[in-house]
C-alpha cells in the first residue's frame, strides 16, 4: 500500500498484556486512580509518516529512540477492515504512556509504514508474529496472541465513541521490551504475509 492512501493513523496504548501488567501498579495513582475502561488512543499525524526504505532523521537532542513494531488495521468501508500493514511507531523514550507527549511521539518521520497490505479476508491476526532486527541482529519477537483486546474487540470498542473511515489506520499496540536504536542503525521488521519494513536512522544535519 502507499502512504498516500492513508487518512488518519491512530496508535493504541496498553493493548499488549505484558505492557498492561508492567504499568498496572501505576494505574491506581492520580490523576486516573483506576485502569482505563476504554481503549487509550493517540494520533500519529501525517508529518510522522515514513515509507518503507526511507531514512528517518533523529534530532541531535535525542540520544536514542524506541522501536515500536506493530501491525495496523487499515479501514475500507466504515466498520470494515480492508487489511493489515506493518508499522514502526518510533518514540523518544519517556516515563509515562498514559498521556504520551506530542514532542516525544510525533516528531517528523517517526512512523514507518510498510508497503504490503495483507487482505483482511482469511487473515488471522492472532497468528501474527513480528521479528525486529537492528543492524541484522534479532532484538525482539512479538506475538499478537497476547493482546488485551483482539482486533475485532478493539475495533468494536473504539467504534463506540468514534467512527473510522476508509483509509484510517488503527495500530493494534506495541509490546513491552521495546528495543532502542540510534542514528546510524538500520531497523528491519518482518512478519509472515506482511512483508518487511526497513528504515535507516540518520543523524540530523548540523
Amino acid at each position: 500500500m502507499s502512504i498516500g492512501s492513508l487518512r488518519t493513523v491512530y496508535g493504541t496504548l496498553l493493548n499488549f498484556r505484558a505492557e498492561f501488567e508492567a504499568w498496572a501498579p501505576k494505574m491506581s495513582e492520580p490523576p486516573y486512580k483506576a485502569p482505563p475502561k476504554a481503549p487509550v488512543l493517540y494520533i500519529k499525524p501525517a508529518n510522522t509518516w515514513s515509507a518503507d526504505g526511507a531514512a528517518i532523521v533523529v534530532p541531535s537532542t535525542v540520544a536514542d529512540v524506541e522501536i515500536g513494531a506493530t501491525v495496523a488495521m487499515v479501514m475500507g468501508a466504515p466498520g470494515q477492515v480492508a487489511g493489515y500493514v506493518l508499522m514502526n511507531d518510533l518514540s523518544v523514550p519517556h516515563a509515562s504512556y498514559f498521556r504520551p507527549p506530542v514532542r516525544f511521539k510525533c516528531l517528523d518521520g517517526f512512523l514507518g509504514v510498510g508497503n504490503t497490505l495483507l487482505p483482511a479476508a482469511g487473515a488471522d491476526p492472532s497468528r501474527f508474529v513480528l521479528e525486529v532486527r537492528i543492524n541484522g541482529d534479532l532484538r525482539q519477537t512479538l506475538s499478537f496472541d497476547k493482546l488485551m483486546r483482539n482486533p475485532q474487540q478493539l475495533l468494536a470498542d473504539v467504534s463506540e465513541f468514534m467512527t473510522l473511515g476508509a483509509g484510517d489506520a488503527l495500530m493494534l499496540g506495541v509490546d513491552a521490551g521495546r528495543p532502542r536504536a540510534k542514528a546510524g542503525d538500520h531497523i528491519d521488521i518482518r512478519g509472515a504475509g506482511l512483508g518487511s519494513l526497513s528504515n535507516q536512522l540518520v543523524a540530523e544535519a548540523a
